[in-house]
């Protein structure tokens, strides 16, 4: 086994919790609301536009009364969101930076994902630890068994999820892009592709690779319409199928996992992973993309974060496993050679490459 990184990679070493930290912990519901707050009452694009604004003059802007924009203030700056110089306010460095450049409609993307998808599910992550399942899928209205198969009775929800899907992908597949070398590939199936997100992004940066999407059909109309409006029709398809029940599509010579095997059990990666050790060919390559957490198990800190959706929500099974993890299910699959390569930036993602 090779590898590109140790099992920490660039992470820290978690820090003694004070109190301070503890009030963060404890109020930290409150806190995302300031922000998700901010984002729908468009604050930050309001103070980005004028430089910077006074109370009187947000309030009047933004139609708030005064004790409503007291709060809104309070919160913001003392979060750290907004700057207030001399009775006049700014948006911190961090906004200002993701405002100048593309991802900051993508954070938006994702602050409305954790409102409306994430946060009352959340509810239920100690009833889902107890009873290792995702009881939280109880608040989604549908009678699909996970879900992505309820997303579709629900069109609201289905639209910010898909939204947020897309701009997470977005924010982390430049890394994938960049590092996943597939100047020896020419068919690729991506697994759980979505609205077909990283294989456009891969078929754009390859223009020797075709690429199938291998999702269910409630998500295939969304996957094409994405692709042709790409104008990549010709290299990149839609299988429809259910990858548990449906065998595995032939004559790929690499198959992607792509933000998916954070969703199931252990078992039920090893069963696909499985299944796509007999579909590739000898010599095939096998490529999980995903958040990753340590084999210590010590963080790092937004995968311990985000493990609480994959608790409590989507499916019966899932966190952000470790690379270990992956690879140990990778082992039972009968796969030998593995890579490890960290991707730089804030979120933890990884891609752990695996040949038959």
């Amino acid at each position: 086994m090779t590898s590109t990184l140790g099992s920490k990679g660039a992470t820290s070493t978690p820090q003694e919790l004070d109190m301070s930290g503890l009030s963060w912990i404890l109020f930290g519901h409150a806190a995302f609301q300031y922000l998700n707050a901010a984002c729908e009452l468009e604050l930050f694009e309001l103070l980005a536009k004028h430089g910077s604004l006074t109370k009187r003059e947000i309030q009047e802007k933004l139609e708030l009364e005064d004790r409503a924009t007291d709060v809104l203030l309070l919160g913001t700056t003392a979060l750290g969101l907004t700057v207030q110089r001399d009775g006049n306010y700014s948006v911190a460095e961090v906004i200002a930076d993701l405002q100048r450049g593309s991802d900051w409609q993508r954070i938006k993307d994702t602050v409305a994902f954790e409102q409306y998808v994430v946060y009352e599910g959340q509810l239920d992550f100690t009833e889902s630890l107890r009873t290792n399942s995702n009881v939280g899928l109880r608040r989604v209205r549908g009678t699909g068994r996970d879900l992505y198969h309820r997303l579709s009775e629900n069109p609201q929800l289905e639209s910010v999820f898909y939204r947020y899907m897309r701009s997470w992908s977005e924010l982390a597949n430049v890394h994938l892009v960049e590092q996943l070398d597939l100047s020896g590939s020419k068919k690729l199936l991506d697994c759980g592709g979505g609205d077909a997100v990283n294989s456009i992004a891969l078929a754009e940066a390859n223009p020797h690779l075709s690429a199938a999407v291998f999702e269910i059909p409630a998500t295939e109309a969304i996957a094409q319409k994405k692709i042709a409006e790409a104008g990549l029709s010709d290299r990149v398809s839609v299988i429809a199928g259910d990858m548990f029940a449906d065998p595995f599509p032939s004559g790929f010579d690499t198959i992607m996992f792509a933000h998916q095997l954070v969703i199931w059990t252990l078992e039920e990666n090893t069963f696909l992973l499985r299944k796509a050790y007999e579909a590739l060919p000898e010599g095939g390559r096998l490529v999980i993309f995903n958040s990753m957490s340590n084999d210590e198990g010590d963080g790092p800190v937004v995968a311990a974060l985000d493990s609480v959706y994959f608790a409590a929500l989507p499916a019966k099974g899932g966190m952000i496993y470790s690379w270990q993890q992956h690879e140990n299910c990778l082992r039972e699959a009968g796969f030998q050679e593995f890579q490890r390569v960290a991707c730089p930036g804030w979120t933890p993602h990884g891609i752990l490459i695996a040949t038959k």
